[in-house]
């Protein structure tokens, strides 16, 4: 029995692991690949052409999820924005408060973080789901104390595929913040979320949002 398999006759049912590269992602891709590959920081053409791609995706992707190009900050994917983004606000907000709230669900790129936060000395509560992987405004609301300075809590479950209420337990959590003594920072791994919910940031609410380029449609190491 012949046993080889090539890619003609797979079936590919994993794309909420990772999607392939869309044709057209490639081809847009190819020339800094090839002529357009100077460091956007030079001041020199190749350079500057590099700088212009860099801005113009910027513009294109703050449409998408009508926030601001400068609010567009690029990564090497998922797990290190968010790092980048509970560590980032863990050391700039140290001094308002020691406190984190998610849940134990997360991505481990969330609790793995979180761990090494509490290892630093933080305190991070860890909300329940119930059998429908979901956690209510008035869960959090209750976690709340005065020394919350972050809330993280993903958009969509990358294992169960369940959606949280983003929206409403942001609005839940703005009206105790002017008690508060200081702003708590929401942010959202939505990176399991593009194509199956809303993106806009508005509407949603969070401070942070994580994303990762490769599950939906485009290129591996960029978040």
């Amino acid at each position: 029995m012949n046993t080889k398999t090539t890619q003609d006759h797979i079936v590919y049912l994993d794309h909420a692991g990772t999607t392939p590269l869309d044709p057209a992602v490639l081809d847009s891709m190819a020339p800094y690949f090839t002529h357009v590959y100077g460091n956007p920081s030079s001041i020199h053409a190749i350079g500057q052409q590099a700088r212009k791609a860099l801005d113009e995706s910027r513009e294109k992707i703050s449409s998408v999820l009508n926030c601001r190009p400068n609010e567009i900050v690029f990564t090497s994917g998922g797990t290190e924005s968010d790092n980048a983004a509970l560590r980032g606000v863990s050391e700039a907000l140290y001094n308002t408060g020691t406190h984190i709230i998610t849940t134990n669900v997360e991505h481990h790129a969330v609790l793995n973080t979180c761990q090494h936060l509490e290892d630093a000395g933080l305190t991070v509560s860890y909300l329940p789901v119930n059998k429908f992987g979901q956690l209510t405004p008035g869960q959090v609301l209750k976690a709340v104390t005065n020394q919350t300075f972050l809330i993280s809590i993903m958009l969509a479950n990358n294992e169960i595929g369940s959606l949280q209420p983003i929206s409403e337990i942001v609005q839940a959590v703005k009206t105790i913040r002017d008690d508060h003594s200081g702003h708590i920072v929401f942010h959202t791994d939505a990176v399991q979320a593009p194509g199956y919910t809303d993106l806009n940031v508005k509407d949603l609410g969070v401070d942070l949002l994580s994303l990762s380029s490769h599950k939906f449609y485009g290129p591996k190491g960029v978040g």
